[in-house]
Parts: structure tokens; sequence; C-alpha cells
């Protein structure tokens, strides 16, 4: 597996991060590290999403910071230049999973069926993102659609929660997961970090007791 995959591994949640506004990027990354959660998804659907990225990687260059919803070479060309570390899509874009391939960058991109899950193999990926999580039978469709598939870990992302993290994070299959319930738009838009921070701590101690 990817070094940098391994390290999110090591995290346990990926907080990903909805950003409107660029100056918000650097407290926001600060209040993630210091809550325990030092990596980071900025999805690339915001016009502040790119400079937040660059803003991210140059402030603190100790935090896994990459890019989600991630729909074109474009983007990842863009996220990478920023100085995105990995590279995350909802769906399984052959060209996108090609290029990261091709320049060795770490690539997750989502799946929801086991036909898709074979794709991604034939790739020689052994990470995929499974979205969106719970709509699509969360964590007992994981279990089943693993089963043939033993060497494929998931990311699920999608309704992930502070409540059925819990559940994810104890099963063998899951990488990671993402989540948003620590970084809530309406935190973010009303500066509200030492709440995040504080999110963010009890998160990276749900990692700590599951994964003892």
């Amino acid at each position: 597996m990817n070094d940098t995959l391994k390290k999110i591994g090591s995290i346990g949640i990926v907080p990903v991060l909805v950003l409107n506004k660029t100056e918000d990027a650097a407290p926001l990354a600060q209040s993630l590290m210091k809550g325990g959660l030092p990596c980071a998804e900025v999805t690339f659907r915001t016009q502040a999403a790119e400079e937040s990225i660059r803003i991210i990687a140059k402030a603190f260059p100790d935090m896994l910071v990459g890019a989600g919803t991630v729909l074109s070479v474009d983007q990842v060309k863009r996220a990478v230049d920023a100085g995105a570390k990995f590279i995350v899509s909802p769906g399984l874009n052959p060209k996108v999973v090609e290029y990261c391939l091709k320049k060795n960058y770490p690539v997750t991109p989502g799946i929801m069926t086991p036909t898709e899950l074979e794709v991604a193999l034939g790739y020689g990926l052994d990470v995929v993102k499974f979205f969106p999580a719970e709509n699509a039978g969360g964590l007992k469709m994981i279990k089943a659609m693993s089963a043939p598939y033993t060497m494929m870990k998931f990311m699920p992302t999608g309704g992930i929660n502070a409540t059925n993290v819990r559940d994810y994070l104890a099963c063998d299959k899951i990488l990671a997961c993402g989540g948003s319930w620590m970084v809530k738009g309406d935190l973010i838009a009303s500066g509200n970090f030492s709440e995040i921070e504080k999110l963010t701590s009890e998160a990276a101690q749900i990692v700590k007791e599951i994964r003892k």
C-alpha cells in the first residue's frame, strides 16, 4: 500500500472540508492538527478549494492535505500543484485513475458495486472510497462485498458520524472513514474553531479507543 494511504489508515478519520473562504483554511487546519487529526480532504467543488490547499500545505507541511471531489485530470493537476498529497473522487473515472497512477499520485476512487471494485483491482488499487456509504448499504454492504475481495480496503464517506463511526472503525476492512461532523459548515462560517478542535479531539479519541 502507498505510504500516504498507510498514514491515513493510522490516523483513522479524514475530515472532509468544504471551504468557501480561503481565510478559513489556516485556522481550520490548525484546529484539526491541535485536535489530533492531522489530515484533511478539501473538496474541490468550491472556488476557494485550490488556494485553500495551497495555504494549508505551506503553513502545515506535516499535515496530510488532499483534494476530494476530483472529477477531471485538470483538477488533479491543479490540486497537486497546490500541494495536495492524495486525490479522492466520488466515482471511478478511468482518466483520473490512470493519470494519477502514471504520476504516482495516491488516488482513492469511489465505488458502490462489485463491478466497480473489480475495475479498481484491475488498476492495481488496494484502497477504494465507498460512497455514499450509508445510502449504499453502509457497513453491511462493505462486509458483504469484501468477502470475495479480501485484498481491498475501504474508505467509507457519506453519512458517517460520531455515533456510527465506531462500528466502521472496528471492521478490519476499513482503512479510514471520511466525515464532516467535526467540520460542519456553520461552525466554519461562524469561525467557531475552538468547537471544531473539541469535536476533532473527540473523534481522534474514538480512533484510539477502537484501534488500541
